[in-house]
C-alpha cells in the first residue's frame, strides 16, 4: 500500500531552497560543547538559526547526537558509544571536557533537538554519522526519525553523509526529505553519485570547491555548500562563486544575517 505523506514532505525542488546561507558547525561548536543543546543555544544567541549536528545510534537504536564513534573525546565515559544502550549513554557528561561552565550538559537525542528547533523556528541539517559497519541501517533510522519528528514543520531537515550506504538507506525509507552528499577529499565522480543518490545538494570540503566544480554542481541541479569555512577569505570566495551556504565554527566572528 502507497504511504501517504503531506505535502510539504515532497521532495523540494532544487529552487525552493529554504534554509539560510550560515550553518552553525556542531551548533556552536567551539564555543560550547559540540553536539549539546547548549552549543545550539549559544549559536542562536548570535543569531543563527539553522545548525548542523551528528547523529548516530545506541546500541537500542535511539538516534542521538555524538561526532566520534567512540566517546572519550567529548564525554566522560569510555569505549564504542553505539554499542552502549541510551541509558547509560543519557547519563554522561557531555559539557565538563569543555569547560566547567557546561558541566554536567547531557548527550541528547535526536528527539531533543527536534522539540527545541521546532519551539524556536531553528532549521537542522543532520549529518548522519554512523558507527562503522552500521551505515545502512543509521541512515534508515534517522531518516524515520527525521520524518516523523518534523512531520509538520514548515522546513523539513536537510540530512547529509559522507557514506552512501546510509544515503540510500535514508532515501528508501523517507525518499521526501532532502538529501545531501558530504565530500571530504576526492571530488572525481561526486556529481554522479549525489546525482544517483537523488540528493539535493554537494556538501563538500572547502578547498574541494572551485568556480568550475561550482557550476557543475549546479548545472546538475545541484545545491552547493561548504564546510568547515572559518576564515573571511575563503568565506568571500565561495560567496563569489555562488556556493548557497557556508558552515562555520565562527559564528562569533560571522553574522549570519
Amino acid at each position: 500500500m502507497p504511504v501517504h505523506r503531506p505535502d510539504h514532505m515532497l521532495r523540494m525542488p532544487t529552487h525552493l531552497w529554504p534554509y539560510p546561507r550560515w550553518i552553525a558547525h556542531r551548533g556552536a561548536g567551539k564555543l560550547a560543547p559540540e553536539n549539546t543543546l547548549a552549543a545550539f543555544r549559544l549559536g542562536a544567541a548570535h543569531g543563527y538559526r539553522m545548525f548542523e549536528c551528528d547523529v548516530k545510534l545506541s546500541a537500542d537504536g535511539v538516534p542521538f547526537l555524538l561526532h566520534d564513534a567512540t566517546l572519550e573525546r567529548t564525554t566522560n565515559g569510555t569505549g564504542i558509544a553505539g554499542q552502549q544502550p541510551w541509558h547509560v549513554l543519557s547519563q554522561l557528561d557531555a559539557g565538563a571536557w569543555h569547560s566547567p561552565r557546561f558541566s554536567g550538559e547531557p548527550l541528547p537525542t535526536l528527539a531533543d533537538v527536534a522539540q527545541t528547533c521546532l519551539a524556536q523556528g531553528w532549521m537542522l541539517n543532520i549529518e548522519i554519522k554512523p558507527t562503522p559497519g552500521l551505515g545502512a541501517e543509521t541512515g534508515a533510522a534517522v531518516a524515520q526519525a527525521a520524518q516523523a519528528l518534523w512531520a509538520n514543520a514548515p522546513v523539513a531537515p536537510l540530512l547529509t553523509s559522507f557514506d552512501p550506504a546510509s544515503l540510500s538507506a535514508a532515501q528508501s525509507v523517507a525518499p521526501n526529505l532532502p538529501r545531501g552528499l558530504l565530500v571530504h577529499e576526492n571530488w572525481e565522480g561526486a556529481v554522479d553519485t549525489a546525482r544517483e543518490l537523488a540528493c539535493t545538494a554537494l556538501v563538500c570540503h572547502h578547498a574541494l570547491w572551485t568556480a568550475t566544480a561550482v557550476q557543475q554542481a549546479r548545472g546538475a541541479g545541484l545545491r552547493t555548500l561548504a564546510y568547515t569555512v572559518n576564515d573571511a577569505p575563503t568565506a568571500d570566495r565561495l560567496w563569489a562563486w555562488g556556493l548557497d551556504g557556508l558552515i562555520t565554527d565562527q559564528v562569533h566572528e560571522f553574522s549570519p544575517v
